[in-house]
């Protein structure tokens, strides 16, 4: 795609997703996309309830949570400004698998699911990019089943520290330590151990759910391989290396 055929309005959008489409597509849907703010610990989807609405977080991050009967929860997915919540829309549901809360306070473009499918139906670079978007997302699904059986806590820590980190801009976000427990699967206590471990080493910053990184290069050292491999497969779908 050429520069030129892309919009400004386009390029300046900071969902990565919309800011690739070709100008006709994103004036399509340009009319409809209403800037909504998502605060942290908001609900954007709710398991078996409809989905209303299609988001393209511009800022913050989604997280997708599988829930037990006793409550447990455990981050199977993050979505940011890569690309689009829910990827259940992409199969044509109208209703949510999981449970998806922003884990990181910010603000999200969203439209009404039937505009979303209406537009998606007659633009072809829309209908390509989200599919490859859906990709990467679904590797990044399967990456972590296989990181939350083989990688250690810590090096878990760090890859979800890089991966809040790539969604926020700036290097200071709001994470509390229940969420870190679910994207985690561990107690909320082993939290606390782990983050005064990685504050010790100089890497972060933790004080009452405020994280920021110190030591970006640190964090990548320590992470398991599953951040690259994650992250170059968004690069290949939308162009931008997130993990």
């Amino acid at each position: 795609m050429k520069k030129r055929d892309v919009p400004a309005a386009a390029v300046d959008c900071d969902n990565f997703l919309l800011a690739n489409l070709p100008d006709d597509e994103y004036q399509q849907l340009r009319p409809h996309l209403e800037l909504f703010p998502t605060p942290q610990k908001t609900v954007i989807y709710e398991k078996d309830k409809e989905i209303k609405y299609v988001h393209f977080p511009v800022s913050g991050a989604h997280s997708v949570l599988a829930y037990m009967k006793s409550g447990a929860a455990v981050e199977v997915g993050t979505i940011g400004k890569e690309g689009l919540s829910t990827v259940d829309v992409l199969t044509g549901a109208t209703m949510a698998t999981e449970t998806t809360i922003c884990q990181i306070g910010g603000y999200s473009l969203r439209l009404a699911l039937d505009k979303f499918n209406e537009i998606r139906a007659k633009a072809p670079e829309l209908e390509r990019l989200s599919y490859r978007f859906f990709k990467a997302y679904l590797c990044q699904v399967s990456q972590s089943v296989a990181c939350n059986r083989l990688h250690s806590t810590v090096e878990r820590f760090a890859r979800w520290m890089l991966i809040s980190h790539d969604r926020v801009d700036g290097d200071t976000f709001e994470l509390t330590q229940e969420f870190l427990a679910d994207m985690l699967g561990v107690h909320r206590p082993s939290v606390s151990v782990i983050a005064k471990e990685f504050q010790d080493r100089g890497l972060i910053t933790y004080h009452r759910g405020v994280i920021s990184i110190l030591d970006r290069e640190g964090l990548e050292k320590t992470s398991c391989e599953c951040y690259d491999v994650v992250k170059s497969q968004f690069q290949r779908a939308i162009g931008k290396a997130v993990g």
